[in-house]
């Protein structure tokens, strides 16, 4: 077998919390020179005891880290928020060190991180893209070489020559990502950012990642979106607390992270105290529950049948908000479906401080199943509060949604349809 393009050993990764030092070398000795005396620190806090190993707590984003990664595979790297996925191809692009361990790598590295990685605000589009690829290691004839291809691609000609300091945040994505991309890396990493784009331009992302693979190679993909990880990647890495706790084909280790891992985090931590979520804070969801149509709270519902998604809010906004819009998302392997209020027309023009936000859905149109519902707020088009994982459960048992007895083809078809039938007779 071929040596791996990534090779990752007993890789651990720390970080110190807290205030380390004292900001000034004087400082920094005075308290040695005191800890060596056997007196307090000067610079603790009256009332507080000076203990030597209080400098700081520890915390290990990466802890034991082993795999290795082929040439030409394409790999998502899954898990909740704060497992250490960043943290991991941070240390792979060689944005950071590792603690201990060690990383080999063979092949030159495209990563496109977070919002900017790698321009300069000052610089112009134009000058940013020949500024990447010259970090990269290529010569400036193979940037001109690929230049107008990068520029079609990232939709950006009219300000390609303006300052990236002026672009927006999708803007800075699109021509970072066609930089990526284009520059024919022989690893490509590409972290979440990609959710700073449009629908259609996330589209043309993946399609462009997967002709890296089919090129030959090497891409890791860090992303929520489970059917876009499973659309492009053959296999996936998932980590939960800093550890590799599985690595196989996608469709296994994405039924783990769903069945296993993900609702830890549902059932453990009340959604009102999750941390797992982005957004400006005017509205915080709370809660969520599903209610049959007589108010009555479920456990589970049964396909056809009509159901209310409840979801809890409350607001410490000075002022009534406005213009407020709530969607949901129903997901199993992958998403099934997205609905926003105004999508059916009712945008909230103005919302209490606090109460619930109540979906009628009529006639459950989904098989027997085990789902999870995510949801998203946002006010005046500026999102408020989503989070990143689910915020809840959609348990479905069979039921006889056609009103025939006949109950639906199982989960592997999750969704129901209606449809009339009838025949043609060619031979009348």
């Amino acid at each position: 077998m071929a040596a791996p393009v990534i090779l990752i050993e007993n890789l651990s990764k720390s970080y110190r919390l807290g205030v380390i030092g004292t900001g000034t070398f004087c400082g920094d000795f005075k308290r040695w020179v005191a800890r060596k005396r056997g007196k307090p620190d000067p610079y603790s806090k009256v009332g507080v005891l000076d203990h030597e190993n209080r400098t700081g707590d520890t915390l290990w984003a990466l802890k034991d880290i082993n795999c290795s990664i082929q040439q030409g595979d394409a790999v998502g790297i899954i898990g909740r928020n704060g497992a250490g996925k960043s943290t991991l191809l941070k240390i792979l692009s060689r944005v950071t060190a590792p603690t201990s361990g060690a990383v080999k790598i063979k092949g030159r590295i495209a990563s496109l991180l977070e919002v900017g990685t790698g321009f300069h605000p000052e610089l112009t589009g134009r000058e940013n893209v020949f500024l990447n690829g010259a970090i990269m290691g290529m010569r400036r004839a193979e940037i001109e070489r690929k230049f107008d291809e990068i520029v079609d691609f990232s939709g950006v000609e009219k300000f390609i020559d303006t300052p990236v300091k002026r672009y927006s945040s999708g803007m800075y994505v699109r021509l970072a990502f066609a930089v990526a991309a284009h520059l024919e890396p022989e690893i490509l990493i590409v972290d979440e950012v990609l959710a700073v784009g449009d629908a259609e331009f996330q589209k043309k992302c993946l399609g462009k990642m997967g002709e890296v693979t089919e090129g030959g190679r090497t891409v890791l993909f860090v992303s929520h979106n489970m059917a876009a990880i499973e659309n492009l990647c053959t296999n996936a890495i998932l980590i939960d607390n800093g550890r590799i706790i599985m690595q196989d084909n996608t469709a296994k280790t994405m039924q783990y992270y769903l069945e296993t891992v993900l609702p830890s985090v549902i059932d453990d931590i009340p959604l009102s105290e999750r941390k797992d979520r982005s957004g400006n804070g005017s509205i915080r969801l709370t809660g969520f529950h599903i209610e049959d149509a007589c108010g009555n709270k479920l456990i589970a519902a049964h396909s056809g049948m009509d159901i209310v998604l409840v979801f809890s809010y409350q607001s410490h906004a000075p002022e009534p908000l406005k213009d407020v819009d709530i969607g949901f998302s129903i997901q199993g392997k992958e998403t099934l479906s997205v609905l926003y209020s105004s999508y059916v027309g009712q945008t909230f023009k103005t919302l209490p401080p606090e109460g619930e936000f109540r979906c009628l859905v009529s006639r459950l149109p989904l098989s027997m199943g085990h789902y999870q519902v995510g949801a998203r707020v946002t006010v005046c088009g500026q999102e408020s509060d989503w989070p990143r994982n689910a915020v809840g459960y959609l348990d479905i048992e069979a039921g006889d949604f056609y009103g025939t007895g006949k109950k639906g083809f199982g989960a592997s078809a999750p969704l129901l349809l209606m449809g009339e039938w009838t025949i043609k007779d060619y031979t009348s």
